[in-house]
């Protein structure tokens, strides 16, 4: 099973669905902007991807500097109050699979977490070609 926490506003969130598709998963979508965050759910996604709440505070079109979290030493504790109040904040997407969890950011970091690849070829929404039409992975 695959779980993507999605955006569907978001041209990578939508291009890691996309790829997880291709491969031939139907990912579990959990659109977090609608249903927000969990404290539990949050520590348990950045344990697994190595992420800090810091590493993972979105700081572009986000409220993250007006909210005062981009200053030095602002504590993760702070950061993850925020994003549980502001889901948001959280940088996506983030996937999770038998292979690990990871924000896919750029959205190719995704196929290391696939148990097999998309047929090709598969291009990202900007046309950036990932895997070319013999199968093989080019990013």
């Amino acid at each position: 099973m695959i779980v993507i926490h999605h955006n569907p506003d978001c041209a990578t969130s939508r291009n890691v669905r996309a790829i997880i598709e291709a491969s031939g998963e139907q990912p579990v979508i959990i659109e977090y902007l609608r249903e927000g965050w969990t404290r539990p759910q949050l520590l348990a996604l950045f344990a697994g991807a190595g992420l800090t709440p810091r590493s993972a505070l979105r700081e572009t079109k986000s409220p993250a500097r007006q909210l005062g979290l981009l200053e030095q030493g602002v504590s993760d504790e702070t950061v993850l109050s925020a994003m549980l109040e502001h889901p948001v904040l959280v940088n996506r997407p983030i996937v999770a699979s038998p292979r690990g969890v990871r924000l896919c950011r750029p959205s190719e970091r995704v196929l290391d977490l696939l148990a097999r690849l998309p047929a090709g070829p598969v291009c990202k929404e900007d046309g950036t070609m990932i895997i070319d039409e013999k199968g093989d992975r080019l990013i």
